[in-house]
């Protein structure tokens, strides 16, 4: 979680919602992104999307059965769809979206195989996010 921690900062740094994903296999990094929605003029290109992207490449193959995603926001539903379409094993998220987290929606959204953990190193990522909105109002 610390390596998407270090990605939503990235995106923080650029004017992009900060938000950072890792997917991991065999405990190591195979894809890593953060949000560039604006930078791409892209609304789909969040992190959870571009890392699942990038995982796919790595691996040559669409599905990431055996791997992890570490991201620092809930995802939404749409990357929750593709999380649930690439059968990812398992997804570890810190601070919750209350407005719009994949949990609002459709709890059961992911593969039922997929085992999801909430609230790992949350403070750190809900003190970025909520830093980025504070700025942004000013």
């Amino acid at each position: 979680m610390n390596e998407a921690l270090k990605q939503a900062k990235i995106a923080f740094d650029e004017g992009e919602i900060p938000v950072g994903a890792v997917v991991v296999s065999k405990n190591r990094i195979i894809g890593r992104a953060y949000n560039q929605t604006e930078r791409l003029n892209d609304v789909t290109a969040h992190a959870e999307m571009l890392a699942i992207t990038a995982a796919a490449n790595s691996l040559g193959a669409k599905y990431l059965i055996d791997c992890r995603l570490y991201v620092t926001l809930e995802p939404c539903p749409m990357c929750a769809g593709a999380l649930y379409w690439s059968q990812i094993g398992e997804v570890y998220f810190g601070a919750s979206d209350p407005k719009r987290g994949f949990r609002q929606s459709n709890p059961s959204m992911l593969h039922p195989k997929t085992q999801v953990f909430s609230g790992v190193l949350k403070e750190e990522a809900e003190k970025l996010v909520l830093e980025f909105f504070r700025k942004l109002r000013e």
